[in-house]
């Protein structure tokens, strides 16, 4: 349960990376307080990947700041990072060690006390205690997927980065998988972003929802708050509105949707997105358009015939 009191656990402002001509992430702002679980959305390019890479502090930014847990990333993060962690399964573990031994090894990285007894219960929860003694490249995608889940809460990160963290894995294990993540976070009160193409997924385990296109943030909300702005039945349809950048059948903009800012102390509307635990107010919407109107068909050549 978010608590908006708190001082943010995640705190990004006018964040910028390009690469070359290519825009990755554009001023990008929003803030997470403690004990969120948000989703990062948007297509392939859409800046979610650099977005986690800079929060980490593995990629640098052009410009912009970050903070996790209060502490500035780009000039102290090794002060934080013992407290954050990350999983994803397209980040290959060592390939001829063991699960085990992938598992001390990071464990040791992040000073897990008693990494033993964690990893022995991380296995029997995440369910990964048979192939514990296997090397990892004996592994399928589904089974290094939940070693890279377990590797992820080893030190009971207050932070977790999920990057796509259910795919490969069947419909019982992703459930069982979203279960797990939902009683860590309450639990331990952690903040989790979680950047994820399952919409289904986002819905069951989002509080709050960041949607980008080409690098910038477009909207945000929760799930049932984007769902109903757009007039849609689900997250899914939400996001193929944003993605094609389209109006949906709820909403009166324009195909450029922008999120909802605060004005700033001089009235100026250039204040950043933030989350707090309390949603910007909806936007006043005007008659709904039908969806995807097609054009009238042409008349019969028979007169006097009915046109279907």
């Amino acid at each position: 349960m978010p608590t908006p009191d708190a001082p943010p656990s995640i705190e990004v402002t006018r964040l910028r990376k390009h690469y070359g001509d290519v825009v990755a992430v554009e001023d990008l702002s929003f803030s997470l307080a403690p004990g969120t679980t948000c989703g990062l959305l948007g297509g392939n390019g859409a800046g979610k990947t650099s977005t986690i890479a800079m929060l980490l502090g593995l990629l640098l930014p052009d410009a912009g700041s970050i903070r996790v847990l209060g502490v500035d990333m780009l000039a102290d993060r090794h002060a934080v990072l013992g407290r954050m962690n990350f999983s994803s399964p397209y980040v290959d573990l060592p390939q001829r060690l063991t699960v085990e031994q992938n598992l001390r090894v990071y464990a040791q990285l992040y000073g897990v006390r008693d990494a033993h007894a964690r990893i022995a219960q991380l296995a029997r929860e995440i369910d990964i205690e048979r192939f514990l003694t296997r090397e990892y490249r004996t592994l399928s995608a589904g089974q290094k997927t939940r070693v890279a889940l377990a590797k992820a809460l080893l030190n009971r990160p207050q932070v977790l980065l999920l990057d796509e963290p259910t795919t490969s894995l069947d419909p019982d294990s992703a459930d069982r998988m979203r279960s797990y993540l939902q009683q860590y976070q309450r639990d331990s009160g952690a903040t989790l972003l979680l950047a994820s193409h399952n919409m289904r997924e986002v819905e069951r385990l989002c509080d709050h929802v960041l949607m980008l296109r080409a690098g910038t943030l477009v909207d945000q909300g929760t799930p049932a708050m984007l769902i109903a702005r757009y007039g849609r039945r689900d997250m899914e349809e939400v996001f193929l509105d944003i993605a094609r950048d389209r109006p949906g059948p709820g909403s009166a903009q324009q195909p450029s949707i922008a999120p909802a800012r605060e004005p700033d102390a001089g009235g100026a509307s250039g204040a950043a997105p933030t989350h707090s635990g309390r949603e910007a107010p909806l936007r006043e919407t005007g008659q709904r358009p039908a969806p995807h109107a097609q054009p009238a068909p042409p008349p019969r050549a028979a007169a006097g015939s009915d046109t279907p």
